[in-house]
């Protein structure tokens, strides 16, 4: 039986092969696509989940979302995604008819409170979109079974040495979250810090399926963090972990996130140690599984 899933995404290289996964796995029944400003403004975003829509002629409804965090000012990784946010693949223009909506919280507030069963949010972009979810219409926490994420970091973060861009980008919305007693599941850097997917693995998926070909371009472009020789794909760890847990390393912990720190806000704050805690940390994966759980996840695509 598939698992009924939200993607939350600001797509984003490590977005396009999260969803890649998600449209076509057998194993996931995705309900929706919501968009979110963060690696690119959200009419990127939009543009972007649009044009996956299109290349795997799928149905899944996309709803425009969030443009703006909930306090500060819009940051962006253009210069980790390139200008249109997934950079080496040339994609139509994106067909806005498509587009199901632009009021995402909404859509998502009545896609779970009609639900037969709860549904999994996996955000991958920053938390805005899932805060004023949960702040607007909070009868939904009943029908929500859980949500993983990524974002976050037990250690040192990739846009100031203290946070994850994520989290970085809206802090308030990322405190609200951890903070609305849903059982949570952190997915951050410390995975991507254990195992990334090597150039060698790159070269491979040239030639896998049309999927991955348009992958191979996209990475050949992805200015992310590099770990090793390889690069990070975070977005497709979040996918894999929901797909097959076992092959994590995972510890309960107490999350909290720095809002007003000079030095550290957005930081996630995990205590191991605390007497109560509010998440699952994914710390590590099976680097022995792990790319062939990313192969066999894309081979379901085109």
């Amino acid at each position: 039986m598939s698992t009924p899933i939200i993607i939350d995404t600001d797509p984003g290289i490590d977005d396009a092969a999260a969803i890649s996964i998600a449209l076509n796995h057998p194993d996931l029944d995705l309900k929706m696509i919501t968009t979110v400003n963060g690696n690119v403004n959200i009419h990127k975003t939009t543009s972007n989940a649009l044009q996956l829509k299109a290349f795997f002629n799928s149905d899944v409804p996309v709803h425009q979302g969030a443009a703006t965090p909930l306090i500060n000012q819009p940051v962006d990784a253009e210069h980790v995604h390139g200008e249109t946010g997934m950079a080496g693949y040339e994609f139509p223009e994106a067909n806005y008819d498509l587009l199901d909506s632009e009021n995402a919280v909404k859509a998502m507030k009545d896609t779970l409170l009609n639900s037969d069963e709860p549904i999994t949010l996996v955000p991958i972009g920053p938390l805005t979109n899932i805060a004023l979810l949960l702040k607007t219409y909070p009868e939904v926490t009943d029908h929500i079974k859980e949500i993983i994420l990524m974002g976050g970091s037990a250690g040192r973060g990739n846009v100031t040495p203290a946070a994850e861009f994520n989290i970085y980008c809206d802090p308030e919305a990322a405190d609200i979250v951890f903070n609305a007693h849903i059982p949570i599941t952190m997915v951050g850097l410390d995975v991507a810090r254990g195992a990334s997917l090597s150039y060698d693995a790159i070269n491979e998926l040239q030639s896998q399926n049309k999927t991955s070909n348009m992958l191979y371009h996209m990475f050949n472009h992805y200015h992310g963090d590099q770990f090793g020789k390889g690069i990070a794909v975070y977005d497709a760890y979040t996918i894999l972990y929901l797909l097959h847990p076992e092959n994590f390393t995972v510890e309960d912990a107490a999350v909290n996130i720095e809002l007003t720190g000079t030095y550290t806000k957005g930081e996630t704050v995990v205590d191991f140690n605390s007497k109560t805690t509010n998440a699952k940390v994914v710390l590590s994966v099976d680097k022995s599984k792990f790319k062939t759980m990313l192969f066999d996840a894309l081979s379901y695509a085109k």
